[in-house]
């Protein structure tokens, strides 16, 4: 049976399908007592020695995990905010994290004070003000913004979003910013301040903008400035996973330290080599903000190396279930984040499918091309895996991105420890002109040909409409591949092609089923107002201003193509002054 041999595994993906169930259905405090005395009375019953409970101990363990997925969830859940608030407040504040800016406002995460009432919320702060530190606390006059869901069910729920993080307001800064001096500041705040300062050295520092902030992405995980035009080029050439901190960044820095360990280390050290590297790693994770992505990454190799110290046989999906329930039993709302299920789908991804792709690239008989061809097959069994996951939360794929991979992610290791040794050198003050001069040379020509590979629109496909059970089909077709590319025979390749052509099925019956209807919409964007029809697979989208045109196609256009499978679109023009619109003999007020 399957639980004998990966235990762990099945019993996470119990927990976790538990956490899914509870948040679908929100079962309240009395049913979830009910619930975990069923958990305890299962738990119970492993202690008796009973030849039919011994029969059916893996059922029962199932059971007890899902209940316990559902009961950690509960008490996860965010509660229901009781602050009262004014539109116009004064408020007193210390920021916790700092977000990704937009063309006006830079933003923070922020613990506010409002008389006796104590909230999280973002803060908005004009770009022109000057730049926060967890040095200060603040204070200003804001103007106070509660998230709403969105208009329609194709759009993202930021509001949503926002609650699983518990913060339910959004702050706006215009007025003048007044500080004082913290003598409060925690450890952690002061790593925070420490991680600050060396990203404003980065800053001040004579390379090019985008090296700058490229740098600071690809080392300290901090992408809050970087422009839009460079994150486009990363994800129309499917490398943005080579931006952000990731499993392979980790991996690469914990290599390179317990290279130089080993390297300048007596034979017998190894042990110890290992367990320093570990430790390197987790204050590296604290230092860049103990992200979520790092602590994944710090959790799955630390358990993968306590296997090796203990002396037994490293087992992977060991180590990838228990991190994934480390994580979700200390905040459960982490199986919802995207980077989350991607991260770990990868790593399966991996384990399912690197082998079998790598007996096809040619024999690896010297360091080298070892190092290559195991970055190129790790690479593609990730991209393979990840697939129906990045349609179906972003919609979009570029054929251009195997081959960019192809080319660029066997030079990761390098470019990530030039970026580790030039924020070393930055942080410590220790400025080479040279060294600074051919790093931004190497990133510059890196950024080109990545903005190469983006441009190649013959083969970039966006607005992709995908459901989850064109998801789970998807990952079925991923599952066979391992048994077609293992042994090419007629019944391998007859499983793939088999659920390929369910999946066409599948997809045309959902694209049949949507385009049977018609549809009408009024939608709003700031002050900009859009009209949408639908009829069949055609839409036809009105603007009544040109202003935020490029906005309108990313947070309406788009996500409405995807959503109602739109195969034709036109985009006409309305007069601005426009108050009322009449459509199939009813009429929709604009205003």
């Amino acid at each position: 049976m399957i639980l004998n041999r990966q235990p762990l595994l099945i019993l996470v993906t119990s927990f976790i399908l538990g956490i899914f169930f509870q948040d679908q259905f929100s079962f309240g405090q009395n049913s979830i007592f009910f619930i975990l005395l069923f958990s305890i009375l299962i738990s119970g019953l492993f202690f008796l020695k009973n030849l039919f409970l011994f029969k059916t101990r893996n059922t029962f363990l199932v059971l007890l995990f899902f209940g316990l997925g559902i009961s950690f969830h509960f008490y996860n859940s965010w509660n229901q905010e009781k602050s009262d608030l004014k539109t116009n407040e004064m408020i007193v504040f210390k920021i916790s994290k700092k977000l990704n800016s937009n063309e006006k406002y830079r933003k923070y995460e922020a613990f506010v004070e409002v008389g006796n009432q104590n909230f999280e919320a973002i803060i908005n702060v004009e770009k022109d003000k000057q730049e926060l530190d967890f040095f200060h606390y603040y204070k200003a006059k804001v103007y106070v913004v509660k998230p709403k869901s969105p208009e329609h069910d194709f759009q993202f729920d930021y509001s949503k979003y926002l609650h699983r993080k518990n913060i339910y307001y959004q702050c706006y800064i215009s007025d003048e910013i007044t500080s004082a001096a913290r003598k409060d500041l925690s450890f952690s705040e002061k790593i925070k301040q420490k991680r600050l300062e060396t990203l404003q050295k980065i800053d001040h520092s004579e390379m090019n903008f985008r090296s700058r902030e490229f740098l600071k992405g690809i080392i300290l995980a901090d992408r809050t400035e970087i422009d839009s035009e460079t994150v486009q080029d990363f994800n129309r050439s499917g490398l943005v996973h080579f931006l952000a901190i990731s499993g392979t960044h980790i991996v690469v820095i914990f290599g390179m330290f317990y290279f130089l360990m080993m390297r300048f280390s007596p034979v017998g050290f190894r042990k110890y080599a290992i367990i320093c590297s570990l430790v390197f790693i987790w204050i590296f994770a604290v230092f860049i903000g103990f992200g979520n992505s790092v602590v994944r990454s710090c959790i799955m190799i630390s358990v993968y190396f306590i296997y090796v110290l203990l002396q037994r046989k490293p087992d992977l999906l060991h180590s990838l279930a228990l991190s994934a329930f480390i994580i979700l039993m200390i905040d459960t709302q982490q199986i919802f984040d995207v980077g989350f299920q991607l991260s770990f789908v990868a790593v399966l991804g991996i384990y399912w499918l690197n082998q079998p792709i790598l007996k096809y690239l040619p024999r690896q008989d010297n360091f080298f091309k070892k190092v290559i061809f195991n970055t190129i097959s790790i690479s593609v069994a990730a991209q393979l895996a990840t697939l129906p996951l990045v349609l179906y939360y972003f919609h979009q794929f570029s054929l251009i991105s195997i081959i960019a991979n192809f080319i660029i992610v066997p030079f990761s290791e390098v470019i990530i420890i030039f970026s580790f040794l030039m924020t070393a050198l930055i942080s410590f003050n220790l400025d080479f002109k040279i060294i600074n001069l051919c790093y931004d040379f190497v990133i510059q020509v890196l950024l080109k040909v990545i903005h190469w590979f983006a441009d190649f629109d013959a083969v970039f496909f966006e607005n992709i409409p995908l459901n989850l059970v064109e998801v789970f089909i998807l990952f079925a077709i991923v599952y066979f591949l391992k048994f077609m590319f293992e042994k090419f025979n007629f019944k391998n390749i007859s499983n793939v092609i088999l659920a390929i052509i369910v999946f066409f099925i599948i997809r045309i019956s959902f694209d049949l089923y949507e385009n049977q209807g018609d549809e009408f919409l009024v939608h709003h964007y700031k002050k900009d107002v859009v009209i949408s029809s639908k009829k069949g697979n055609e839409a036809v989208f009105w603007l009544n201003s040109s202003n935020n045109k490029s906005k309108i196609q990313q947070y309406i256009i788009n996500p409405y193509l995807s959503s109602r499978r739109i195969r034709s679109l036109k985009i006409k023009n309305f007069p601005a002054s426009a108050k009322m619109v009449k459509f199939n003999n009813k009429i929709y007020r604009l205003k």
